[in-house]
């Protein structure tokens, strides 16, 4: 979108947001209908519970989730750089209670797909009519020798699951030295938040910039060629952190396949890179429950999903949103963003299917959409928008709904400063509305 006007850009973000909603049919509540499980509290989950109560209340909808509270992944790299309170994050599930949803925090043990019920550690039960699957993502430590789940949560804390181990990764680049380095290894895509490992180095450059430690070094050792928003990344880290970033890309030698905790030091092919702070972020697949009942047939790692309702390609009527799905042809491209935004509008897409098929109507016609933000300093922020809709079964770009921040204006001048700030304030206003249409 490098030829849009800031205003059509905020159009497309409005009616990219409300178009998911739009297509989800609703229905008067009279007798039970039909019981719905929902795995997994993220945004995605919860979005789906508390949607499917609000457009028909004759469904009854539990949701099974490990954790009493939730820690947005968005916007935690702030958190790393003493920008954001993490409290700022945090939301309980209060909020769906009040809409009928019953909450039930367990942990899932088993599917069965014949008698349609689901276990829990707990020694509960809970049948189903219609099964939401949205359990976020398992870490493949092993991928990299040397790193394990002890370590994530001793001492090389990846962090890609916002909560105790971004406080660690916080406290480790407070004790890091002026003049130290800080290393980053990418895992191969696609992996939750594209953009975030390129956002989370802008991050620890801005706090290191601002508390005293200007001397420091970035280093980001990347098993791609590639990443997300990289012309706009690479503006940025030039114009406020000119020589402390610097990207290794995978065709240079840049994938780390082992790690030495001790020492710190992270191997790639042909070399090795030692840092004061490692942060290893390991490849990822499809959630446990996901995994366990096979669906996770593309490259054994990411669950194959219907275009026109979120339903499994393996299963009838289980439903799989998130992270752990990835959308048909586009995996040619590393599938769907795994992105908040667009977990809620899978979870939206899903509702919609459910609510027609237990009210005898027709599948709605759905929409795709997802909006990400970068922050890049508290005064430096940029965008992206993907819109999607479905033909032939098939997923479909929507051009003219999309769009990225431009790098420069239409006449090859510089954007604006005023507008980078815009969007490093949007971006906050960004979380706390998608946090409320998930969890309020």
């Amino acid at each position: 979108m490098s030829q849009i006007n800031r205003r059509d850009f905020i159009k497309a973000i409005a009616a990219a947001s409300s178009a998911s909603v739009l297509t989800i049919p609703s229905a008067h509540a009279g007798h039970t209908k039909g019981r719905v499980v929902v795995v997994g509290g993220g945004y995605g989950g919860a979005t789906a519970a508390k949607y499917l109560r609000m457009m028909d209340g004759g469904i009854d909808v539990t949701l099974i989730e490990a954790n009493t509270s939730y820690t947005s992944c968005p916007l935690s790299n702030e958190v790393v750089s003493g920008e954001r309170d993490i409290k700022t994050l945090q939301v309980g599930y209060d909020g769906l209670k009040k809409h009928g949803v019953n909450v039930v925090h367990d942990w899932v043990t088993g599917v069965d797909t014949t008698k349609k019920v689901v276990s829990t550690k707990g020694g509960k039960t809970f049948a189903y009519d219609a099964l939401i699957l949205s359990p976020g993502v398992e870490f493949a430590y092993g991928a990299v020798e040397g790193y394990t789940e002890e370590l994530a949560n001793t001492s090389l804390p990846h962090a890609w699951k916002a909560g105790p181990q971004t406080l660690m990764l916080k406290k480790q680049l407070e004790a890091m030295p002026d003049g130290g380095k800080f290393i980053i290894a990418v895992p191969p895509g696609p992996f939750r938040c594209p953009p975030g490992p390129y956002e989370r180095a802008a991050q620890v450059a801005y706090y290191c910039k601002t508390h005293g430690k200007a001397k420091s070094k970035i280093l980001i050792l990347d098993s791609n060629d590639s990443f997300s928003k990289k012309p706009l990344f690479e503006q940025a880290w030039k114009a406020l952190y000119d020589g402390m970033i610097e990207w290794v890309p995978g065709a240079s030698d840049g994938k780390v396949i082992k790690v030495d905790a001790k020492t710190k030091t992270c191997f790639t092919n042909f070399g090795e890179h030692q840092g004061d702070v490692v942060n290893i972020i390991p490849p990822h697949h499809a959630g446990k429950v996901a995994k366990d009942l096979g669906l996770a047939t593309f490259k054994d790692k990411w669950c194959e999903v219907k275009p026109e309702s979120m339903e499994s390609k393996g299963q009838k009527d289980i439903y799989v949103i998130g992270d752990s799905c990835v959308g048909g042809e586009l995996a040619t491209n590393n599938g769907f963003p795994k992105s908040a935004h667009m977990a809620m509008t899978q979870a939206k897409v899903a509702v919609g299917a459910i609510i027609a098929k237990m009210n005898g109507l027709p599948l709605p016609v759905p929409y795709y959409v997802n909006t990400c933000y970068s922050v890049v300093a508290p005064d430096w922020g940029f965008s992206v928008v993907h819109v999607y809709r479905v033909e032939n079964n098939a997923w479909v770009y929507v051009k003219e709904a999309s769009g990225i921040s431009p790098v420069t204006m239409p006449d090859k001048s510089p954007v604006p400063k005023l507008y980078r700030k815009l969007e490093a304030e949007y971006a906050d206003g960004w979380l706390r509305n998608v946090l409320a249409d998930a969890f309020a």
